[in-house]
């Protein structure tokens, strides 16, 4: 089998996940981190900052300048919480909605052809696989950190 490394580095390379600019719609270009954060607060339902930056396991100093830039594009929208005013809530503004929306369903027909070169019992067993390792992951002392 070929080494392990090279196989996730070439699935990175054609997921794109080392371009600068991940998505661009309707002339509005974002990263790949600012479409992470649109599909999670989107998926999360107006989580506060914090619970938003957990799960993305992003540092919550670093979270919130890429949530000021998305506010500035009206792209998300922060909302004092009306118990504590110290912390804040997210949407997504309607641009947002249609932003996030429209990588969605890029995501999801680039995903559709590349499968479409499988049988469904290929199919299944990659995303099982998948799970399987994302799984494993979760369980890892050591992954997602950086190393020392």
């Amino acid at each position: 089998m070929e080494d392990i490394r090279q196989l996730f580095h070439v699935m990175t390379k054609r997921f794109g996940l080392l371009n600068k600019n991940c998505c661009s719609v309707g002339g509005i270009g974002i990263s790949l981190v600012q479409s992470h954060i649109l599909y999670e607060i989107d998926r999360l339902k107006t989580p506060s900052i914090q619970q938003a930056a957990d799960a993305l396991g992003m540092d919550v100093t670093t979270f919130s300048r890429q949530i000021q830039t998305l506010v500035k594009m009206n792209l998300v929208k922060k909302t004092p919480y009306p118990e504590d005013r110290r912390i804040h809530l997210l949407s997504l503004t309607a641009e947002g909605k249609y932003l996030a929306a429209k990588i969605d369903a890029e995501m999801n027909h680039y995903l559709n052809e590349v499968f479409s070169y499988m049988s469904e019992f290929e199919k299944e067993t990659v995303l099982r696989s998948i799970q399987l390792l994302n799984d494993c992951m979760a369980k890892s002392s050591v992954c997602c950190k950086p190393l020392l």
